[in-house]
């Protein structure tokens, strides 16, 4: 093992795990090396090259699919293989290679490769070092055709390719077989309810999906069907294939942390218990894309990070908007680690894009600069600076209550936005950026249209006494209400 994980007690765990998950190449690598030699002389030139490109060399027992004997007792009678594993696993080489090996056999002609977005599809899925060109085999190679968002095979497979961004291009398209990448962090669930209507020919119409742990309402019903065969991956498994200063950072910076146990161990953390936001409440209310009511006033909030260094904070940026009916749709989430210039640019396109009534800005980091950064890409929008005087539990919990009553509707899954705000305690650190943005943008919007935000909180809410909450916005005002139920 690479000497690279100071830790006595965890570099033995991880060995255990090469132990027992090494590939046949990893094996052989093993052999003395006049073993070895003798083996490889008996091959061809072309026994070599297929040698190079076979995934059953080169695949760990669970990146290969769950066959007969399968310990869960499935015998390969599954219908959807979900791959929950860390970074760096080999999520998309086991999602492409699984595609490569239906088409090499003639299981299946007929593929649709479904990304979180376009740009994922494109550049994870298909153009990725580990994607569909990259693993492509010498003996049935592939074309990408990008104008027809289409990859042929030379034996005639076929993948279409989508984006779950876009649900109703899946609408009525038919096909044998499917990979879905990061399915935890599609926006719109309904892409995969669409990509399952179309999972209709053929005598056994199969998925994978490859995806990083997040307790979506979409992963656990995957994982308690009985058709389901879970594959949980950890980063470690794949040390042989990583670069040192990669895995030493992963120990430096996540091991022992529940983001660790999540991206690394591929646990799904559930939310913390003294979390002010429930992800239940979340998706009880979540809003379709297409049933969305028009908005009477839209704002763009954006907690500013303090500094540009890549130790840095992100940049919250959310957008969020108010129907006719009095209640909250979270529209975007488009946070990010950005420099001054660069979010004030995003701020301003977004601003002008989802034609917003305002931009909401945190002051206590610099009030003037944050409007000057804005007012420089355009001195024409309507800026808005809110100074914390209160502390964040105080700024929350008013707009907590709204998740509770219904009244804020998610249109899609704000997959790392919601992962914040379900796992942030008041008390425990500092709140999460994204989250700070999403109480700025709907204090604005629900708890305080004008003046400074008052909620009055009754005990049916947080099961405390009656009490004031307050955020100071720059300029004063009139004060606005948000009455017990």
């Amino acid at each position: 093992m690479k000497p690279i994980i100071d830790n006595p007690e965890l570099a033995a765990t991880v060995q255990e795990i090469l132990d027992r998950t090494e590939s046949l190449a990893a094996k052989m690598h093993r052999w003395p090396d006049e073993e070895r030699e003798q083996f490889l002389a008996q091959l061809g030139k072309d026994e070599l090259e297929h040698l190079l490109h076979d995934w059953r060399m080169w695949a760990r027992p669970s990146q290969w699919p769950p066959g007969e004997g399968c310990e869960c007792g499935c015998e390969g009678m599954w219908i959807n293989w979900l791959i929950l594993a860390g970074r760096g696993w080999g999520k998309t080489r086991t999602g492409a290679e699984w595609v490569h090996l239906q088409i090499d056999r003639g299981t299946y002609g007929l593929f649709h490769l479904v990304g979180a977005t376009a740009a994922d599809a494109r550049d994870i899925m298909i153009e990725g070092v580990s994607g569909i060109l990259g693993t492509q085999k010498p003996w049935n190679k592939c074309r990408y055709i990008t104008t027809k968002r289409l990859i042929e095979w030379e034996n005639g497979a076929r993948a279409l390719i989508f984006s779950a961004d876009e649900p109703e291009r899946l609408r009525g398209v038919q096909c044998e077989a499917a990979w879905c990448d990061e399915l935890a962090s599609w926006r719109y669930p309904q892409a995969w309810q669409q990509l399952q209507l179309g999972l209709r020919l053929g005598p056994y119409p199969r998925t994978i999906i490859t995806t990083t742990p997040r307790p979506t309402d979409l992963v656990r019903k995957l994982i308690e069907a009985p058709t389901t065969h879970t594959t949980k991956g950890i980063t470690y498994e794949n040390l042989d294939n990583l670069a040192p200063a990669f895995i030493a950072e992963i120990v430096r910076v996540f091991e022992g942390t529940p983001f660790g146990r999540q991206e690394v161990y591929a646990d799904i953390i559930d939310d913390s218990p003294g979390a002010l936001f429930k992800r239940d409440h979340i998706d009880e209310f979540r809003a379709l894309k297409d049933r969305v009511p028009e908005m009477v006033r839209t704002v763009v909030a954006v907690d500013p990070a303090t500094s540009t260094t890549s130790e840095s904070d992100e940049t919250g940026i959310v957008v969020a908007g108010r129907s006719a009916a009095k209640e909250g749709f979270v529209l975007q989430d488009a946070s990010g680690k950005l420099s001054p210039g660069q979010w004030a640019q995003r701020v301003v396109d977004l601003y002008h894009s989802w034609e917003a009534n305002v931009i909401v800005a945190e002051a206590n980091q610099g009030g003037d600069m944050v409007r000057h950064a804005i007012e420089a890409i355009d001195p024409g929008v309507k800026v808005v600076l809110v100074r914390a005087t209160k502390g964040k539990l105080l700024r929350a919990e008013p707009v907590s209550v709204l998740y509770t009553r219904g009244l804020v509707h998610h249109v899609g899954v704000f997959p790392t936005l919601e992962d914040q705000m379900c796992r942030w305690e008041p008390g425990l650190g500092d709140s999460p950026d994204r989250l700070d943005a999403l109480v700025y943008a709907l204090t604005e919007l629900l708890v305080g249209a004008a003046g400074p935000v008052v909620a009055m909180l009754g005990q049916n809410d947080l099961g405390a006494e009656s009490y004031w909450k307050s955020v100071d916005r720059v300029g004063g005002g009139q004060v606005p209400w948000l009455s017990p139920p």
